[in-house]
C-alpha cells in the first residue's frame, strides 16, 4: 500500500491548509481513506475518514465544522481541507487506509506524514 501525504506547512491561527493524499485507484476503490494526526506528547488522534462506497464521511469532534475530507477519483487523491486552524491542530498528519470500504474507525496502513504547524 502506497500513500503519500503532502501539503503541510506553517500557518497562523485562523488560517487554512489543504492536505493531499495520493493513492492508487485500486486502493481508493476498495478501502475507506482517512487522516490521523500525531503531536509530540499526545496520543494519536483520528481526524476524519471517507468511505470508498458512497463517500460518506466521519469527523472527530475536535475538527467538525472546520475540516472537510473529500476525494477526487480522477486524480486518485483524497484531500483534507483545514480551515480556522488552531494551535492545537499542530502535528504530523498521516493519511491511512481503513481495512474496509466503509469507515470503521480503524486504520491499518499509512505512509509518511506531513507536518502541520500552527503558530503566530
Amino acid at each position: 500500500v502506497q500513500l503519500q501525504a503532502s501539503g503541510g506547512g506553517l500557518v497562523q491561527p485562523g488560517g487554512s491548509l489543504r492536505l493531499s493524499c495520493a493513492a492508487s485507484k485500486f486502493i481508493l476503490d476498495r478501502y475507506a481513506i482517512g487522516w490521523f494526526r500525531q503531536a509530540p506528547g499526545k496520543e494519536r488522534e483520528d481526524i476524519s475518514c471517507i468511505s470508498s462506497i458512497d463517500g460518506s464521511t466521519t469527523y472527530a469532534d475536535s475538527v467538525k465544522g472546520r475540516f472537510t475530507i473529500s476525494r477526487d477519483k480522477d486524480r486518485n487523491t483524497v484531500y483534507l481541507q483545514m480551515n480556522s486552524l488552531k494551535l492545537g491542530d499542530t502535528g504530523v498528519y498521516y493519511c491511512a487506509t481503513d481495512p474496509h470500504a466503509m469507515c470503521t474507525g480503524r486504520f491499518d496502513y499509512w505512509g509518511q506524514g506531513t507536518q502541520v504547524t500552527v503558530s503566530s
